[in-house]
C-alpha cells in the first residue's frame, strides 16, 4: 500500500479549515436534495412535467447519487480520497450547468442524475478525509461528527430557503447554477489543506456499481409510476422484477470476486448493518415530510417561493443547535443506542403531528411546531447512528464503509419518497388546484413516513447494542477511514 498521508503541520494547522471544506460538501451534497424543493412548480409548468413524474426531479439525483455511493468509496480508498473529492466536485458543476440549461424534462432528468453521480464521489471521499485528519483524536473526532453532521439538515433546509430566494428573484435554473462557482472554490482550496489520503492497490467493479444502479432505479421507477399505471400493472412489475434481480445478481457478484466493490463480510462487523438500517429508515422518513411539507405551503397555503422557504428555518437552527451543542453531550450520557433510538421515535411523534395539516392551516399552528419536533428527532438519531455504522469498520475499508451508509440514507430517501408520494397519490395530492384533496393526499404521505421512523425506532432497540459514546471509541475505531 502507498501512503500520501499529510504531514502533521498540513493535517494541524490547516485541519479545521479542511473540515469546513468537508461540511460545505455535505452542505452542498444535501442542499441538491432540497434546494429544487420550492422551484419544483414553476419546473413542472415551464419543462413540462406531470404530477406524477415530478419527483424524478429528486429521485434522478438521489438513485445516481444512492448507486453510485459504493463505487465513489471503492475509488476513495484505491485512488485517494482528496483526487475522488475534487473529481465529485467537477462531476457536479457539470451536472448542475445542464440541469440550469435543460428547456425539456428528460435533459432536466440527465442533468439531475450527473449531479447526483457528481455528490456520489464527494460524499463518501469527504468522510473519508474527515477521519483521516481528527480520527486519532476522540474529543475532536466527536467534535468534527457533529459538525459534519448539522451540515446534513443546515443544507437541507438552507437549499430550500435559497431555492425560494432564487426562484422568486431570479428564475429556477439559478437553483442549479449557484453550485459552479461553489464547486470552483472548493477546488482551488481543496490541495493547498486537504490531505491526498492513503492509496491502496486493487481492482474495481464497474459491472457492480452498474447493476446496484440500474436496480435501485428499476425498483423507484416501479414505486413512483405504481398510483398511475397499478401495481399489477406488467409496466409496474416488470421493472420491479427486473430491479430486484439485478439487486440479486449485484450480491451474487459480491460474493464470488476477489475485490468486489463491496465487501460483504464487512456487514459482520458489529451494529454495522443495524446502524445502516437505521441510516436507511431515517432518510425513507425525513426526505419525503421535506417534499410534502414544501408543496403543502404552496399549492395549499398559497405561500410565495421565498416565503415557503424562509418558514422552514426555525427548523434548520433546531437542527443545528441540537446536533452541535445537545446531542454530543446526551451522547455521551446516554450512548448511541438510546440516542438513535429516542431520535427515530421523537421524529416519528412529530410526523404524527405533522400529519394533521388542514387546508384551511396555518403555519404557525400546523406547521411549525410539529416540524420542530421532526428537527429534534432528527438531531438525536442522526449522528450516533452515522458515528455507529462508520467507526465498525477495519480502518482500510473507511471510505467503504462511508459509501455505504451514505447509500443506506440515499436509497431510503429514494424509496421513501417514492413509496411515499405513491401513497400521497392514491389519496389525493395528484389533484392540482383541490386544496381539501392535496391536503388529504399529504397527510397521508406524512402518516406513512411517521410509520417508517416508528419502525425505525423498534429496529433500532432491538438490533443495536447497548454502546459507549463515539466521544470515547477505541484505539482501533479511532483510527477507522484513516484509509
Amino acid at each position: 500500500m502507498s501512503s500520501t498521508a499529510p504531514t502533521a503541520g498540513r493535517t494541524g494547522d490547516r485541519r479545521w479549515l479542511a473540515l469546513g471544506l468537508i461540511a460545505a460538501a455535505q452542505f452542498m451534497v444535501i442542499m441538491d436534495t432540497s434546494i429544487i424543493g420550492v422551484a419544483l412548480p414553476e419546473m413542472q409548468q415551464d419543462l413540462g412535467f406531470d404530477p406524477q413524474n415530478l419527483s424524478w426531479v429528486f429521485n434522478a439525483y438521489v438513485v445516481a447519487f444512492g448507486g453510485l455511493l459504493l463505487l465513489g468509496g471503492r475509488l476513495s480508498d484505491l485512488l485517494g480520497a482528496r483526487r475522488i473529492f475534487n473529481a465529485g466536485w467537477a462531476i457536479l458543476a457539470v451536472g448542475s450547468l445542464v440541469a440550469g440549461l435543460a428547456d425539456t424534462a428528460t435533459v432536466e432528468i440527465v442533468g439531475r442524475a450527473v449531479q447526483g453521480a457528481g455528490a456520489a464521489l464527494i460524499a463518501p471521499s469527504a468522510l473519508t478525509l474527515l477521519f483521516t485528519i481528527f480520527g486519532a483524536n476522540p474529543k475532536e473526532l466527536t467534535k468534527a461528527l457533529a459538525l459534519y453532521g448539522a451540515a446534513a439538515p443546515a443544507g437541507g433546509t438552507a437549499g430550500v430557503f435559497l431555492g425560494g430566494v432564487l426562484t422568486e428573484y431570479a428564475s429556477w435554473p439559478w437553483v442549479f447554477f449557484i453550485n459552479v462557482p461553489l464547486a470552483v472554490a472548493v477546488l482551488v482550496m481543496s490541495s493547498a489543506v486537504m490531505p491526498a489520503g492513503a492509496r491502496t492497490r486493487g481492482s474495481i467493479d464497474f459491472v457492480g456499481a452498474g447493476t446496484v444502479t440500474a436496480g435501485i432505479a428499476a425498483v423507484v421507477y416501479a414505486v413512483v409510476q405504481a398510483p398511475e399505471a397499478g401495481w399489477t400493472a406488467s409496466s409496474t412489475v416488470i421493472p420491479a422484477v427486473a430491479g430486484v434481480v439485478l439487486l440479486g445478481v449485484f450480491v451474487s457478484l459480491q460474493a464470488r470476486l476477489r475485490q468486489p466493490l463491496m465487501r460483504l463480510g464487512i456487514f459482520r462487523a458489529p451494529d454495522l448493518a443495524a446502524a445502516n438500517v437505521a441510516q436507511l429508515l431515517l432518510g425513507a422518513a425525513w426526505i419525503p415530510m421535506f417534499f410534502f411539507i414544501n408543496l403543502y405551503l404552496q399549492q395549499v397555503l398559497g405561500l410565495g417561493a421565498f416565503a415557503s422557504g424562509a418558514a422552514l428555518l426555525p427548523l434548520t437552527l433546531t437542527i443545528m443547535i441540537g446536533m452541535v451543542a445537545i446531542a454530543p453531550r446526551l451522547i455521551a450520557r446516554h450512548g448511541t443506542k438510546a440516542m438513535t433510538v429516542a431520535g427515530l421515535a421523537t421524529l416519528a411523534v412529530g410526523l404524527v403531528w405533522l400529519s394533521f395539516i388542514s387546508p384551511d392551516g396555518s403555519f404557525s399552528v400546523d406547521v411549525l411546531p410539529a416540524t420542530l419536533v421532526t428537527a429534534a428527532g432528527m438531531a438525536m438519531a442522526f449522528i450516533p447512528s452515522l458515528g455507529t455504522a462508520l467507526s465498525a469498520a477495519a480502518p482500510e475499508e473507511g471510505g467503504l464503509a462511508a459509501g455505504i451508509v451514505n447509500t443506506s440514507y440515499q436509497i431510503g430517501s429514494a424509496l421513501g419518497l417514492a413509496a411515499m408520494t405513491a401513497v400521497a397519490a392514491a389519496y389525493g395530492a395528484d389533484q392540482i388546484g383541490d386544496a381539501d384533496a392535496l391536503t388529504n393526499g399529504f397527510s397521508a404521505g406524512l402518516w406513512g413516513a411517521a410509520a417508517i421512523a416508528g419502525a425505525g425506532a423498534l429496529i433500532a432497540a432491538l438490533t443495536l447494542r447497548p454502546a459507549a459514546s463515539p466521544a470515547a471509541p477505541s484505539a482501533e475505531e479511532a483510527r477507522v477511514g484513516a484509509s
